[in-house]
């Protein structure tokens, strides 16, 4: 697996963001015949909240990015786009792991959304994701925490 690391996002990390947003989700929303390439960005630039924000790192150089917004009932993971020329190569599989474990740790229930069709929803469900409802482009998903080991 490739060495990677993750930091705290800034504002500064918006336009890298919305970037790598825009190549990851453009064959399913085009799939789905939504790609829009400016809204696909600004829907991004819109909603960027670095206080909830990682950045991944490969080699110091931007990889991709997630996000874990608290919610009132949940968690949300958001935001979770790695550059395509790093996906099956463990690196997503590591951050989620690790960002899960945290969330098991607090006893943090985790939601979603996936875009329909989307490959990502096989590593969400070998995560412990669970189908909560879907719509005709949205896949919502819902994974308790993992009880504490010896406990």
């Amino acid at each position: 697996m490739t060495e990677w690391r993750i930091r705290p996002a800034s504002g500064a990390d918006a336009e890298a963001v919305a970037e790598v947003r825009a190549v990851v989700l453009r064959a399913d929303l085009e799939r789905l015949g939504r790609y829009d390439e400016r809204r696909v960005r600004q829907r991004l630039r819109d909603g960027f909240a670095p206080e909830h924000t990682w950045v991944i790192e490969t080699g110091g150089a931007f990889a991709g990015c997630v996000a874990l917004r608290p919610a009132e009932d949940a968690h949300w993971l958001e935001h979770f786009y790695l550059a395509p020329r790093l996906h099956g190569n463990g690196i997503g599989t590591a951050v989620l792991r690790s960002l899960l474990a945290r969330c098991d740790r607090d006893a943090t229930v985790v939601r979603l959304n996936v875009l329909r069709g989307s490959p990502a929803r096989r590593l969400y469900e070998r995560h412990g994701f669970a189908l909560e409802t879907e719509d005709p482009v949205d896949v919502f998903m819902v994974r308790e925490p993992a009880p504490p080991v010896g406990g």
